[in-house]
């Protein structure tokens, strides 16, 4: 038999939004059994006083039999037996239907009773340990909130004795109250299966030993079935009996704890702290605003999930979003009502939360991991040797880091302002053939607008369909003033997907386009946005158009002469990108950058782009240099166009 699934006592102290998810499908399944209990035992007691309507009530019995597998069990494992079991049973009830006997001592004493006792006795154990859990809880938050308001100016020892015993007595009686109750909620999932077994084979059992032509209607082929039923019943009473002894001695081994585990704070004086997190999860205290001064504080669970800080309430199946780490600041801060407290600050400056952890190990692992994290070290290949090297204390202020070169130099700038030697002013790092290497922040204005989707106007597709007019999706034009040999030299459809563009701030360097695909791939995985339009890109020698498959309109179409630069990415070499310099009325000119996702690998794309942008004399040497390096290496490669 498959093993049930069970709630783990070691997560009972954690108490984490995880386990109270998980014991809320426990109760959930409890509230369910109960349920399924009073109807089946209405039925019984219904079959044993109505000897009258014995054929009604028992057609009825065999009906409930089978509604036992249209029970929304919220835990079904392990009852498949107990299903098919039941069926069977189901069957046997029809045809004893037509006996019509009394069978009142053998039903009273074999089949409500049993019923009468699993309810009075398990399931109301079960409700009476969830009321005493829900107290234990309620206890433990309110001495917690207690212990959290302790004043950090003028601090009374005693008094803080006297709350952090208070905590420590609250926490083990719900510690102790979850363990009783845990175990309670897994004997359960056992008990309720020979529950439903053992009522229905005693009266089964009378129905043939009370009557002769039941006997021998069903004895012969009744006692092997009755017998398996009864060895399944003894057996998961074992497994019972089994799993109830391995509860007691783990309750046992998790109650045998030091005073430790339940004493917040304990180790204040000397912690030992793990530095070198890439990953925290914990209940903290964040502060929100009520008023123009006033303040509140609620406790909430907390977790990194890669590059975010994720928080849970109580009760919640997922986490929510509530700080993007990556290049953010955090750092310690003087609360004047709470003490461990550090602030995360956004790399605008705009938002920033304020929260607070239970102790001092808490709070100096929790701004050491954000620390590791605001780095994007959990993104190398070895970050727990990076986050070494990166160790700092929670009471030095952490800035925000786009590069490890910065981190090193803004390092030696600090120790020269604590020697009073003055530095000059950090600047953009120089590649190596002499040109300015621009930091992300240069190329792309944070928190710029990414548009996913291109959006035909009305006004524009019915002109595209107006009248005998077509677009032709090969590149052909029916403008007789202009050379259609030129138009069609060189052209190639490719079939893409529009992943998204943004507006940038240069042109000049191909890792412009690189920033935009990681920010337009990084805003769709955020916002859960993996649809994708699919359009034909057609590669002419004057334009690219992207054009609706279904409908041949033309969706955007832009002039070769002003892209300025595109590039394939360096890993995904399905991905392309290029920068579109567009004149504006006002006379300057307004940069936005395209990334595309291709079924052929990005150079292909590439390659016909330089081919049709150097397609005069001057340039045709160099375009089959680039050409035969593209398809022998199949690197990379990148194109800056100046166009004159």
């Amino acid at each position: 038999m498959p093993a049930v699934d069970k709630l783990l006592l070691e997560e009972a102290l954690l108490d984490s939004p995880q386990t109270r998810s998980l014991l809320s499908v426990f109760e959930e399944d409890a509230g369910t059994l109960t349920d399924y209990t009073n109807q089946l035992l209405q039925t019984m007691q219904r079959v044993y006083g109505a000897q009258n309507e014995m054929c009604l009530a028992t057609q009825q019995l065999s009906s409930q039999l089978l509604a036992y597998e249209k029970q929304n069990f919220a835990l079904g494992k392990g009852d498949e037996e107990v299903i098919s079991t039941l069926q069977y049973f189901a069957n046997v009830v029809d045809e004893l239907n037509v006996l019509h006997t009394e069978l009142a001592k053998q039903l009273a004493d074999t089949m409500v009773l049993p019923l009468i006792q699993f309810r009075e006795k398990d399931l109301t154990e079960v409700s009476t340990l969830k009321d005493l859990f829900l107290l234990a809880s309620n206890e433990h938050d309110l001495s917690m909130a207690k212990y959290s308001r302790l004043p950090k100016k003028r601090e009374n020892e005693k008094l803080k004795v006297e709350v952090a015993k208070e905590v420590a007595g609250a926490r083990r009686k719900q510690h102790l109250s979850s363990l009783q109750y845990y175990c309670a909620l897994n004997a359960l999932q056992y008990r309720k299966r020979t529950a439903m077994l053992d009522p229905i084979l005693g009266y089964t059992q009378g129905q043939i030993n009370c009557f002769k032509k039941g006997y021998e209607m069903f004895s012969q082929k009744m006692d092997g079935f009755l017998s398996s039923v009864t060895n399944m019943i003894q057996r998961i009473q074992g497994e019972l009996d089994t799993e109830a002894e391995a509860m007691r001695l783990s309750q046992q081994e998790l109650l045998s704890g030091s005073d430790a585990m339940y004493t917040p704070d304990y180790d204040v004086t000397s912690p030992i702290i793990n530095r070198n997190l890439i990953q925290k999860a914990g209940y903290l205290n964040m502060r929100s605003k009520t008023g123009l001064v006033t303040t509140t504080w609620e406790r909430l669970y907390f977790f990194t999930q890669g590059g975010n800080l994720m928080c849970q309430h109580r009760g919640e199946v997922a986490g929510g979003l509530i700080q993007d780490l990556d290049n953010c600041s955090v750092m310690a801060v003087d609360c004047e009502d709470r003490r461990y407290c550090f602030q995360i600050t956004s790399p605008s400056g705009k938002t920033s939360i304020i929260l607070q952890a239970e102790g001092k190990r808490e709070y100096e692992e929790w701004i050491c991991a954000i620390n590791n994290i605001s780095r994007q070290i959990y993104l190398t290949d070895n970050p727990e040797a990076v986050a070494i090297k990166l160790n700092q204390t929670a009471q030095e202020a952490v800035t925000p880091i786009t590069s490890f070169d910065r981190r090193l130099e803004n390092t030696q700038n600090s120790e020269s302002l604590r020697q009073n030697v003055p530095q000059r002013e950090p600047t953009n790092h120089m590649t190596e053939d002499g040109t300015e290497e621009l930091q992300p922040e240069q190329l792309i204005v944070p928190g710029t607008p990414i548009q996913f989707d291109i959006v035909l106007p009305a006004t524009e597709f019915q002109d595209q369909n107006r009248g005998n007019r077509r677009t032709n999706p090969f590149g052909e034009s029916e403008d007789t003033g202009e050379n259609p040999a030129e138009e069609v030299l060189l052209q190639q459809m490719f079939v893409v997907r529009f992943l998204g563009s943004m507006a940038v701030k240069s042109d000049h360097t191909s890792k412009v386009i690189f920033e935009a695909m990681r920010q337009v791939l990084a805003a769709r995985a955020i916002h859960n946005i993996f649809r994708m339009t699919e359009s034909h890109l057609m590669v002419t020698s004057k334009s690219i158009r992207l054009i609706d498959p279904q409908t041949q309109v033309t969706r955007i179409s832009l002039t070769l002469k002003n892209i300025t630069q595109f590039a394939a990415h360096q890993e995904n070499k399905r991905l392309v990108g290029f920068v579109v310099c567009t004149p504006e009325a006002s006379g300057g000119e307004s940069l936005s950058a395209y990334v595309l996702e291709s079924n052929t690998e990005g150079e292909k794309v590439l390659t016909l782009f330089f081919h049709i942008c150097t397609i005069d004399g001057t340039w045709k040497t160099l375009f089959m240099f680039f050409y035969i390096r593209s398809w022998v290496s199949l690197r990379p490669i990148s194109y800056n166009l100046q166009f004159e």
